[in-house]
């Protein structure tokens, strides 16, 4: 080999072995007041098993709340998350429609407005397929299939029958999945956090509890866990929850409450779905009241990971305990110990910002979609559903890779 040869296949392999360059990327990816819907809100994420990458939300007519005309549309990126397909209605139940009797109770809503809410996804990594439900009204639970990675889903099949198991223990009126993603089980079983609600305090959403659904043939059928986290005077109105696999094989729920601690709520069950451990607040996890999400970034090293906002502080007034603080600075935390001590947190976003849900795509890169923003000064009312893409060496400042 010549000299010159030698020197050039020296520098093409150093400049190889060179780490990249930490990744951090932001797009939006549902804007409001465009597609003639005000806001779009509750997003999650999904990455099947070919590596498509799934963007849900809630598509909002108005910014008035959880009751009105809300539709569910679905983005699709074959690249990593990088670009995506034009956003599609995808969930719509046959009339004649009926609203909750609950939000009629507290006009909360109006007979014509029809509500889609709550959806989740679970990519199969058994079949391949997707499995993705949703719930009519906060009163009713549906239930479809994609085999073509979100091109086309089956039409819907009602599964509210699973939640009538939780009717002996409690007799709840509304009804909501996720919000986010469910997870499957390394045995196979799909695992889908779900809150339930009387429906007669604020909002009709309060008093809750929360628990799982979940089947055991890819989708067919749907069952009623254990209560996971009942409502008591230290842990009030558990709510929407997020769960992982851990690496023993137990499922960790990780829940949002109003309780007077502000720290997220976790429990662990050994098959996802009874047996739930008493439950206890994880002190470096803040709670402002308001959804979080978690999954699995490695086996190597354990590594976990979680958003929320990360915030206890009020621009306006003084905290009140159990009340609600702003919803700003949603941050990334990263776990090695499976979720008992989190010694990374990076925020994405330091402003308004709220709901989020986090995945991982195929290559490795973090992916997360969160609302950004506040119309008006308002974080209930997001200007956009923002997805970041980073990767580990951004979220540890270098000190962490997966390669």
């Amino acid at each position: 080999m010549s000299t010159r040869r030698a020197f050039t296949t020296t520098l093409i392999a150093a400049a190889a072995a060179r780490p990249q360059s930490p990744l951090m990327e932001r797009a939006d990816l549902f804007e409001a007041g465009k597609g003639g819907y005000e806001i779009y809100r509750i997003p999650g994420l999904a990455v099947t098993r070919k590596g498509t990458v799934l963007a849900y939300c809630e598509a909002r007519k108005t910014a008035r709340g959880d009751w009105g005309t809300i539709d569910i549309h679905l983005r699709r990126s074959e690249d990593g998350g990088r670009s995506f397909s034009a956003t599609r209605k995808i969930a719509e139940v046959p009339g004649p429609h009926r609203k909750n009797p609950v939000a009629l109770a507290q006009n909360l809503s109006t007979d014509g407005q029809v509500t889609y809410n709550n959806p989740v996804a679970i990519p199969d990594s058994k079949t391949g397929a997707v499995h993705f439900v949703f719930c009519y009204e906060y009163m009713r639970a549906f239930y479809m299939r994609s085999d073509d990675d979100g091109r086309t889903f089956t039409p819907p099949v009602e599964i509210t029958a699973a939640f009538e198991g939780f009717r002996p223990h409690y007799d709840w009126k509304v009804l909501a999945t996720g919000p986010g993603h469910g997870i499957q089980l390394s045995g196979g079983r799909l695992v889908i956090p779900i809150w339930i609600s009387l429906g007669t305090g604020g909002h009709a959403h309060r008093p809750s509890v929360a628990a799982t659904i979940y089947s055991d043939d890819h989708g067919k059928s749907w069952r009623a866990g254990e209560i996971a986290l009942p409502d008591t005077p230290e842990f009030v109105i558990p709510n929407e929850t997020c769960a992982v696999e851990l690496a023993d094989g137990r499922v960790m729920l990780n829940a949002r409450s109003e309780s007077k601690a502000h720290r997220r709520i976790v429990t662990t069950s050994k098959n996802g779905a009874t047996g739930w451990s008493k439950p206890r607040f994880h002190d470096q996890l803040l709670e402002p009241i308001c959804m979080g999400s978690m999954v699995r970034l490695s086996k190597k090293k354990n590594r976990l990971m979680f958003v929320n906002p990360d915030n206890l502080e009020v621009s306006r007034g003084n905290p009140v305990a159990g009340k609600n603080r702003d919803r700003r600075n949603v941050s990334v935390q990263l776990s090695y110990d499976e979720g008992e001590t989190w010694p990374v947190k990076k925020s994405l976003e330091t402003g308004w910002s709220g709901y989020s849900d986090i995945a991982v795509a195929k290559d490795g890169t973090i992916l997360c979609l969160y609302e950004r923003g506040g119309l008006g000064d308002d974080h209930f009312r997001s200007a956009a559903l923002t997805l970041a893409r980073f990767d580990l060496a951004w979220l540890t400042d270098g000190k962490d890779r997966l390669k």
